[in-house]
């Protein structure tokens, strides 16, 4: 593809056998579950405690944990260029160390100031732990070959909400709130860390040259980059608009509330089985096939939801949770297989920022819209996803082994 820096081999690539990497995939996949676990999926169980426990509205912690994800997409390109230079086992384990300071800071947080530092501690751990890095090492790693791993990953740390919702609520009827966040805390260090350390290969010197080494891709090539720009911050949207509103979106489409919970509870199942199909799969379809079809998915499931109301409520969910598995994985290999492994660290960061600030503000923006027009909001998600589409179909391989279907 034209204006791609071309790739720089890495010589110890090679070196790795196929039972290593699968050690390495299981080892990311756990501590990535851990992550996760710890930090994205807590508001869900715990923002009402903390909220009723230090005397603040539940909408504040909402708002702290989105300033935590505004954080972590300023913080994303540094710390992509920073796993590109120098490996990412060292950022992973320190991001462990940064997500058990902030998970204490809000143990020990008696008011808003303190809320809001605690989720700025937690918002540079989600940068330097969570998919972009662990993306970014297994590239450093692997380079074109990433895909596997990747897709690994995420299957794997799709069961992080299956352990950690259970886990935290146990956590805080047995103990408390406060005490919930210190036992992450302490999961972060005596488990994820030491896993980080020892089943991630160290960083290896790269042969090039320092100040091939040093030099910043930014957002070259443009067309490229803005187009995924808008894919990634469309789907964001999307998604993050479905997992606050979901159940809330199926009762407005006339099913029971008991009806919604069932449907929801559906999409982690959809999600799993969507990328282990990738898993299975991913040698006969082009990263961006995949991404083509998860984008469609989210419309052809709206339009049976308008269509045939609350009957199609399971359909829906299901295809919902299908598209946002696929689409998750997306992030990680589209990138990789229109622009190649060098750099990928920093781009994948740079993607990361728009979207991550969509997914902030979706759960606000959804929940007004939806009050406003009804569930035709569901034909606005879907127009967004078409849109999405077709910037895909602009979209081709570049310095790549494979070829696009």
């Amino acid at each position: 593809m034209g204006g791609c820096v071309p790739f720089v081999a890495f010589p110890w690539r090679e070196e790795l056998p196929s039972r290593r990497r699968h050690t390495v995939v299981a080892a990311l996949g756990v501590s990535q579950t851990l992550s996760w676990s710890s930090s994205y999926y807590l508001p869900a169980i715990l923002a009402g405690p903390i909220s009723a426990g230090i005397g603040i509205p539940r909408n504040w912690l909402f708002a702290a944990f989105s300033a935590s994800l505004l954080i972590a997409a300023l913080a994303g390109p540094a710390v992509g260029r920073f796993i590109d230079r120098h490996g990412g086992r060292s950022v992973l384990m320190l991001s462990n160390v940064v997500l058990a300071a902030g998970l204490m800071a809000l143990a020990a947080s008696t008011g808003a100031v303190g809320l809001f530092l605690a989720w700025a501690l937690i918002g540079i751990g989600i940068a330097l732990g969570l998919y972009d890095a662990a993306f970014a090492t297994l590239t450093a790693l692997y380079g074109h070959e990433a895909r596997g791993p990747i897709t690994g990953i995420t299957l794997i740390a799709g069961f992080a909400s299956t352990i950690s919702w259970p886990l935290s609520t146990f956590l805080n009827d047995t103990l408390g709130w406060r005490e919930t966040c210190l036992v992450w805390a302490a999961i972060n260090i005596l488990v994820s860390l030491p896993i980080n350390r020892w089943f991630l290969p160290p960083p290896v010197a790269r042969n090039e040259s320092p100040r091939v080494a040093s030099h910043a891709i930014g957002w070259k090539p443009y067309k490229e980059m803005l187009l995924l720009v808008f894919v990634f911050s469309a789907a964001s949207f999307v998604f993050g608009s479905m997992g606050a509103h979901l159940p809330t979106l199926l009762e407005r489409a006339g099913a029971t509330p008991l009806a919604a919970i069932a449907a929801a509870a559906l999409v982690g199942p959809a999600q799993v089985a969507a990328r282990a199909a990738e898993l299975i799969f991913n040698r006969r379809f082009h990263p961006l096939a995949s991404a083509r079809l998860a984008i469609l998915l989210y419309p052809l499931g709206g339009a049976a939801l308008v269509i045939m109301g609350p009957a199609a409520a399971a359909p829906f969910a299901v295809l919902y949770g299908a598209s946002n598995g696929l689409l998750t994985i997306a992030r990680g290999t589209v990138p990789l297989a229109v622009f190649g492994p060098r750099a990928y660290g920093e781009r994948i960061g740079l993607l990361a920022a728009p979207s991550r600030a969509a997914q902030a503000s979706a759960p606000v923006v959804f929940g007004l819209m939806l009050d406003h027009i009804g569930l035709s909001i569901i034909l606005v998600l879907a127009a967004f996803c078409v849109a999405a589409f077709g910037a895909l179909l602009c979209l081709h391989a570049g310095d790549t082994d494979e070829a696009p279907i």
